[in-house]
């Protein structure tokens, strides 16, 4: 059974940078495409970053782009979502998913991936 498990958050001030992790407890980790997601409170879930399953290509939404980074270490069977420049409207709880099925879904899109984490807590104070 595949488990993802997400660390790293906290209460932050804005401005300043945090790394989350997610470690997959899967056997081929670079059989994956990775990606991180939020969910602050009373909106609906939406895409931030993904990576490919060697990690070559990377994915950003918009309002991220420039602050925060993906990346991930197969070795160590985890992915990161560096991010720095926190502003307040980046409060969420973030949550980290898989792919093993290379369905026809956009990486950006909910539905392209097969296993989520427990969430962690972003809180950026102003």
């Amino acid at each position: 059974q595949v488990q993802l498990v997400e660390s790293g958050g906290g209460l932050v001030q804005a401005g300043d940078s945090l790394r989350l992790s997610c470690a997959a407890s899967v056997r081929i980790f670079s059989e994956y495409r990775m990606g991180w997601f939020r969910q602050a409170p009373g909106k609906e879930r939406e895409f931030v970053a993904a990576i490919s399953n060697s990690g070559s290509r990377t994915y950003y939404t918009d309002s991220v782009k420039g602050r925060f980074t993906i990346s991930r270490d197969n070795a160590k069977n985890t992915v990161y979502l560096q991010m720095n420049s926190l502003k307040p409207e980046d409060t969420a709880v973030y949550y980290c998913a898989a792919d093993h099925t290379y369905s026809n879904n956009y990486l950006s899109s909910r539905d392209a991936y097969d296993y989520w984490g427990q969430g962690t807590q972003v809180t950026v104070s102003s």
